[in-house]
């Protein structure tokens, strides 16, 4: 089995078309410390090929405003993740200087933000109070660095 980096999750090389079985998968889904993924159930333990990140988050929903922001994900499995300490915002960059966002969705798992997502944060975006040159977004009490001005 392997997750391509559109999130899309294939079986002997055919893509999985049942979301509900998807989602299943989903649920089963772990990280090593070494970073190797595996399906676990209490039977068997199989590994699993993941490109970039195992979730996509799609959708991001919004309340409040400045410090007192609230902001939660929705990932292409349905599942919820406040962004907060505990389910924090890391930016990547890739090879062409490309920002690619994630949040931590349990465990060592992680989503990475779509286009969309990422584009309703920077336009929630400010300067951070400490450093007028780091930009980022407030949710749930505390900021979340975008990148650099």
């Amino acid at each position: 089995m392997r997750i391509d980096r559109n999130g899309t999750w294939f079986y002997q090389g055919s893509p999985i078309g049942r979301l509900a079985l998807v989602k299943l998968f989903s649920t089963v889904l772990r990280r090593d410390d070494e970073g190797v993924y595996w399906l676990t159930t209490p039977v068997e333990n199989g590994r699993i090929e993941v490109e970039d990140a195992p979730f996509i988050a799609v959708e991001a929903f919004v309340s409040g405003e400045g410090r007192s922001r609230a902001i939660t994900l929705r990932t292409n499995v349905d599942d919820m993740v406040p962004l907060d300490h505990d389910h924090p915002l890391r930016v990547a960059f890739d090879a062409a200087g490309e920002p690619r966002p994630y949040i931590k969705v349990r465990g060592q798992l992680e989503a990475r933000l779509n286009r969309a997502v990422y584009y309703q944060l920077v336009d929630l975006g400010e300067a951070a109070a400490d450093d007028d040159h780091v930009f980022g977004v407030w949710s749930s009490g505390t900021f979340f660095p975008l990148g650099k001005v």
